[in-house]
């Protein structure tokens, strides 16, 4: 049987061709038809790549077929409405309601499991708060000379390459209508930024693209030629992302359009390479050298970095070249590793980084055991859709939080996960001029800036429910998270927050500062002694 679709397609095209020569010419589609499956069978015999085309001729690639629209099918007709693969349908839909403004209340009751473990809820007030403006801000680089006001809510690094033209145009024009900032992402600013003058932050990355010099090394004058746009509001160094942090990447010469040339300052013709690590620094302390140097050069505006969480001792010799400089970022981002990225090695972005609650986590009681958190602004990304995200992230240390696939689907994303391959459906994702034309700027822009404007509203409501009046009154014992079926505790009592100076002259009782705040530099990633002797311990 395995035959049986290879043999009789043979046999209808002998079939067909006798009723032809029998002047029964309508017969020319079944040579054509039963022709073509013959022909496929018959390579699929002689190929030798596949064993299971050899196997099963014509039948395959039915399989292939099948499997190739496995994801739609099982999106569509078999998930879960909260299954999060990675974002459910009813984190989706959410979005969509929001983005066209149209009613996201619900009927009947949750569908959530409300026993289920990691089941959250905000805990409410007896004495709600009356509403106030849901337009929540949070000054940015407050002793810097030219500080900024940013909402609490906006979009993430997300690069003019990666995106399309008229997705980065809709997402700027959203921005500047819902004033609140768009991160240009380490591609630079394109012409696209500027066209509709939303408050932009520069993100600069290890190709130090806009701000590179022929050989790829960061160059002052270029640097400040964009640093002193109006329109660009803080300046942000690229350390590593939470999809694929500690790895660089390519784009290949065939990409790289005229416009991406002057956007990013590169060549056509060759590779646009953005390396795994900095040129510029090499050390904690050089780090935050950059940090002073290119906050003088863009006029004094917020400067600060992001960087997902990886080895401790490294963000450790961060905090301690702060400690002994004095030399402050104004802002940290930090990045989960439950992050999205165009493309990414499935390892990467599976298994690499600390995922964005812990990693805030750390940075935050870093801050305040050193009595620095007051002086240093922390945003955070990964995964924020909604307003309780929001929250529960500013529950757990952040000043404000950035969502990327969140705008994303605002402008229309459907989760398609074709990001790679420039076939994107929607015209977000892609560099194809005949798909992103199609998507409309003013409409989506609109839906941008409705999504961001329904959020804080819905953030506004928890917050005024739970008796607070701003963003950053609320706190880690807001939030409750179920542990077991029978067990409920808030982020307070399930997470070890330090207490202000805990950093000072001690270690406190908490596992990952034991283990490496005394060993780690602020002249050096390089990783303690201690550990270089558990590496060599073993044979080669």
């Amino acid at each position: 049987m395995r035959y049986a679709a290879y043999l009789a397609s043979v046999i209808l095209t002998l079939i067909s061709i006798v009723l032809v020569f029998a002047h029964h010419v309508d017969w020319w589609w079944g040579v054509a038809v039963f022709g073509a499956i013959a022909a496929l069978g018959t390579v699929d015999l002689l190929q030798t790549r596949s064993t299971l085309r050899r196997n099963y001729p014509v039948l395959a690639h039915f399989r292939y077929g099948l499997e190739s629209i496995g994801p739609e099918m099982r999106q569509y007709f078999i998930e879960a409405d909260t299954a999060e693969v990675p974002f459910s349908r009813q984190q989706r839909a959410l979005v969509y309601q929001r983005s066209k403004s149209v009613n996201d209340v619900r009927p009947f009751g949750s569908q959530a499991d409300v026993y289920s473990l990691d089941y959250e809820w905000i805990n409410h007030s007896l004495a709600p708060t009356a509403h106030i403006s849901h337009d929540f801000r949070v000054v940015i680089g407050e002793n810097s000379a030219q500080p900024y006001s940013a909402s609490v809510f906006n979009i993430s690094a997300m690069s003019f390459g990666s995106l399309s033209a008229n997705a980065i145009r809709a997402l700027n024009k959203g921005a500047k209508l819902g004033n609140f900032y768009h991160d240009t992402g380490e591609g630079s600013i394109s012409p696209y930024h500027r066209e509709n003058g939303g408050d932009l932050v520069w993100e600069i990355g290890s190709g130090y693209f806009g701000c590179r010099d022929d050989k790829g090394m960061f160059s002052e004058e270029r640097f400040i030629a964009n640093a002193r746009d109006a329109q660009v509001k803080m300046i942000e160094i690229k350390l590593s992302q939470g999809a694929k942090p500690g790895h660089g990447g390519v784009l290949p010469a065939a990409k790289v359009s005229a416009e991406i040339s002057a956007t990013r300052g590169v060549p056509m013709g060759q590779d646009c390479v953005s390396p795994a690590a900095h040129t510029a620094f090499n050390s904690p302390q050089g780090l935050l050298q950059f940090v002073a140097r290119l906050r003088e050069l863009s006029g004094g505006k917020p400067t600060g970095f992001k960087l997902a969480i990886g080895h401790p001792w490294e963000w450790f010799g961060i905090a301690k070249a702060m400690q002994e400089t004095g030399v402050l970022p104004d802002f940290i981002v930090v990045d989960g590793a439950e992050g999205g990225t165009g493309a990414a090695p499935a390892e990467f972005i599976d298994h690499v980084g600390v995922p964005m609650h812990e990693a805030l986590m750390l940075v935050h009681n870093t801050l305040v055991g050193l009595e620095l958190r007051d002086k240093i602004r922390i945003g955070a990304a990964g995964r924020v859709t909604s307003a309780f995200d929001i929250a529960r992230t500013l529950a757990m240390g952040a000043d404000w939080c950035n969502a990327g696939r969140g705008y994303m689907f605002a402008l229309g994303c459907i989760q398609a996960q074709s990001c790679h391959t420039d076939r994107c459906p929607t015209g977000i994702a892609t560099q194809d001029p005949s798909r992103w034309r199609k998507l409309d700027v003013p409409d989506k822009s609109t839906r941008v800036f409705h999504f961001h404007d329904n959020t804080l509203k819905a953030l506004r409501d928890l917050l005024c429910a739970a008796g607070l009046s701003h963003p950053g009154e609320i706190g880690p014992e807001h939030i409750l998270r179920r542990v077991s079926p029978t067990e409920v505790r808030s982020l307070g009592a399930l997470y070890n927050f330090l207490a202000p100076g805990d950093l000072l002259g001690k270690v406190p009782d908490h596992a990952v500062f034991k283990s490496f705040w005394a060993n780690a530099r602020s002249d050096s990633f390089a990783a303690p002694e201690r550990l270089l002797a558990m590496r060599a311990s073993k044979s080669f």
